[in-house]
C-alpha cells in the first residue's frame, strides 16, 4: 500500500467483498445497497452512519486506485472490488482482510468464524498460515497487511489488525486500563467516605445530646401494704 485508506474507505472495500459473496444476485452493488452495507448495524466494528455523497467520495477514490471498479452497461452505477488483483494477494486472504476491515482485530479462531461465508478455512492452523504470508510480505510487494498485536492481559491468544488504513494504535489492555481508572478515582471515593463517615459522628453526636436533654423518666412509686 503506497498510502493508508481511510476508515471509510476501507468500510466501502470490505462490504464489496463481503456482499460478493453473500449476495452474488444483487453484486455488484449500487450506490444505495453499498450506504446500506457500509452503515450495517451487525457485523460491523465499528458502526458507521455514512451518507450518500461520503460513500461516493470513498469509491472514486479506491476506483483511482484500482482497488473498486464500475460495471459498464448498468443503468444504474454498481460497483465491484478488485482487491485480489490490485493487492496481488488469493481469495483466502481477501476473506480475511474483508473480516478483519468489517469487525475490527480478532484472533486466528474468531477470524475462522467470521470469515466463513466467503472462505471455508479448514482448521485455525490455515488461517494462520495465510495471515503469518500478508504479515511477511516484502516491501516490494507492497509490504505487510496484517499485524499480531500484543498479547491483552488475561488473555491466551493473540489478535490479527489489518494495516490498509496505516499503522495500528494498540490499545492498553483491558486490566491495565480498569487499574489505571481505579487509581484515579479511588482518592476522589476515599474522600467521599471520609466526609460520609464524619457526618455520620456529627449526627449521632448530636442524636445523644438530645437523648441526654430528654427529661428524666419518673419513678413509680412504691407499692404500699395494707
Amino acid at each position: 500500500m503506497n498510502s493508508p485508506l481511510s476508515m471509510l474507505q476501507v468500510r466501502v472495500l470490505g462490504v464489496l467483498v463481503e456482499k460478493h459473496k453473500t449476495v452474488p444476485d444483487i453484486y455488484p452493488l449500487s450506490l444505495n445497497a453499498l450506504v446500506a452495507g457500509c452503515n450495517q448495524k451487525n457485523n460491523r466494528d465499528p458502526v458507521m452512519n455514512v451518507t450518500d455523497a461520503q460513500v461516493q467520495e470513498a469509491i472514486d477514490a479506491l476506483h483511482r486506485r484500482s482497488l473498486v471498479a464500475q460495471s459498464s452497461g448498468a443503468r444504474v452505477a454498481r460497483y465491484e472490488h478488485n482487491v485480489s488483483r490490485a493487492l496481488r494477494v488469493p481469495d483466502q486472504a481477501v476473506a480475511l482482510l474483508a473480516t478483519l476491515m468489517l469487525r475490527g482485530p480478532q484472533t486466528a479462531g474468531e477470524l475462522r468464524i467470521g470469515s466463513e461465508r466467503l472462505h471455508r478455512f479448514a482448521d485455525i492452523s490455515s488461517v494462520e498460515a495465510f495471515l503469518e504470508e500478508l504479515a511477511t510480505r516484502p516491501e516490494a510487494q507492497g509490504g505487510a497487511l496484517v499485524v499480531k498485536l500484543p498479547r491483552q492481559a488475561g488473555t491466551r491468544e493473540q489478535r490479527w489488525a489489518h494495516l490498509l488504513a496505516g499503522p495500528v494504535e494498540v490499545v492498553e489492555p483491558v486490566e491495565a486500563a480498569a487499574a489505571a481508572t481505579t487509581a484515579r478515582v479511588l482518592p476522589d471515593e476515599l474522600q467521599q467516605l471520609r466526609e460520609e463517615v464524619r457526618q455520620l459522628r456529627d449526627e449521632l453526636a448530636v442524636l445523644r445530646q438530645r437523648v441526654d436533654d430528654l427529661p428524666g423518666t419518673p419513678t413509680p412509686p412504691a407499692a404500699h401494704g395494707d
